[in-house]
């Protein structure tokens, strides 16, 4: 039996539906056709891309040559230039020009390309390299907000295959994210805890969609899941942000977060899909965005179905799997 769930983080409903796993989608091709030989992504081709903005490097190495285990450079089609003045037209045709910061985020030096495949030291200085990007560009009080997101595989939007993860610092906020951290901040005023707080508490009473946990943080399928197999990280007590969280939580975050793909791949396979990691608004004068009341969460969205008429013209996803059935799978999966 169908059931249409309420998403209280996003305000959205969600369509839970297992009728439609009989209506199976065609399998998609994992490797991206778009593949430039050579990869500029990949350790000696620095010269294919822009000049980098941070990498992980050894000291002494020099800037856009060999030797790194992280690589920042701006994206070469950027949807904002941060040389752009930062001018917002008011009137009907409101606008702002396109002032803003669009950088690429290389995950690794070598050439993977699937989060599956790297190893616990990549995840850490992946996870590292992102809390230096946020970090410095908080300092520019020109930026309000900032996106912080993969797409992995053609069917998530990738036009590269070497893994790799985008950031777009933005003069204000979009409406959706705004939004997000406003009811959470309404909640909390209420009920004197954090949503994501009350979220893993409840998941953790009823335990069925409940993945996994390493020390403070969480793995679940959340209960209104827009997508089949879709979990959140998160923990259930404040832990910090990206550029505030400690080396040994982001070490913790790794761990969980290579072991929770590991069991994705062992349902699905070499699966095409987005993550989103939670980055709260970095001017934020009225306190929607505080320690208090927003949690570090990272979120994967595996896209195994193609989205339709009724999601782009409702705003409500249709997920043919259970949460509760994703975790239990997933929990029972067994690492490679």
């Amino acid at each position: 039996m169908s059931e249409i769930r309420y998403d209280r983080l996003h305000d959205t409903h969600v369509l839970i539906a297992p009728e439609r796993l009989r209506h199976p989608e065609p399998p998609t091709e994992f490797v991206d056709p778009l593949l430039p030989e050579p990869c500029p992504f990949c350790e000696g081709n620095e010269s294919m891309t822009p000049p980098e903005i941070f990498a992980q490097r050894p000291e002494g190495s020099f800037p856009n040559e060999n030797g790194w285990k992280t690589r920042v450079i701006p994206n070469l089609f950027k949807a904002v230039q941060i040389e752009t003045p930062p001018n917002h037209h008011f009137g009907l045709f409101e606008y702002w020009e396109g002032f803003g910061a669009h950088e690429v985020i290389i995950d690794t030096a070598r050439h993977t390309t699937s989060m599956c495949e790297w190893t616990q030291a990549e995840a850490v200085a992946w996870l590292k390299t992102l809390r230096q990007r946020i970090g410095d560009l908080r300092r520019d009080r020109r930026l309000v907000y900032i996106s912080l997101f993969k797409n992995e595989g053609k069917s998530a939007g990738a036009t590269m295959s070497h893994c790799h993860t985008q950031l777009i610092a933005l003069p204000m906020v979009p409406k959706m994210c705004g939004e997000i951290y406003r009811r959470a901040y309404e909640y909390f005023q209420t009920s004197g805890h954090a949503l994501m707080e009350s979220i893993l508490e409840h998941e953790e009473e009823t335990q069925s969609r409940i993945i996994e946990k390493r020390g403070e943080f969480t793995s679940f399928c959340p209960y209104a899941s827009g997508y089949p197999f879709e979990v959140i990280i998160s923990s259930l007590k404040e832990a910090g942000q990206i550029d505030t969280l400690s080396r040994t939580r982001i070490e913790t975050v790794a761990e969980l977060l290579l072991s929770t793909l590991q069991r994705l791949k062992r349902q699905l396979g070499l699966f095409h899909f987005n993550l989103w990691i939670s980055t709260p608004p970095l001017l934020d004068s009225e306190g929607i965005g505080s320690a208090d009341l927003c949690r570090f969460t990272i979120r994967i969205m595996p896209r195994l179905y193609r989205h339709g008429g009724f999601e782009n013209t409702t705003g409500i996803m249709i997920n043919p799997v259970s949460p509760e059935l994703a975790a239990k799978l997933l929990r029972e999966s067994i690492h490679e």
